[in-house]
């Protein structure tokens, strides 16, 4: 089973700790107790490249307590390479939406108080 302090060292990395499906091979970012893909329950922890393209965002330019050093940012979901997979996090200095088209590039950098950190290739 995954554990947040594997999952926060792998994303410190640049990768993101899944469970794969043993039958279809289908990737999961959390628990989960069988595949949403083709419904087998047999898992087993894999790590893949935290590189993608961003679908959707949200621009914060006014925080929630505690984070009013880091806007404006975006909270921004990513479509891992190779996967159907999605990842949300944050990524910072994003002003308007000019400054992050949909499609963009993008990386998992870091993990910390914030969650996932992304950031553009």
């Amino acid at each position: 089973m995954l554990t947040k302090e594997e999952f926060a060292i792998n994303a410190k990395s640049g990768k993101i700790m899944t469970r794969k499906c043993t039958k279809c091979g289908h990737h999961h970012l959390v628990t989960t107790y069988f595949c949403q893909n083709c419904g087998n329950k047999g898992f087993v922890n894999d790590i893949v490249e935290g590189k993608g393209s961003i679908v959707t965002y949200t621009i914060i330019t006014v925080p929630p307590d505690g984070y009013e050093e880091y806007v404006p940012y975006a909270w921004v979901v990513m479509k891992i390479d190779n996967s159907e997979l999605r990842i949300s996090g944050f990524m910072a200095g994003i002003k308007s939406p000019a400054d992050l088209p949909l499609g963009t590039r993008a990386r998992v950098t870091g993990y910390d108080q914030r969650g996932i950190i992304i950031e553009k290739q």
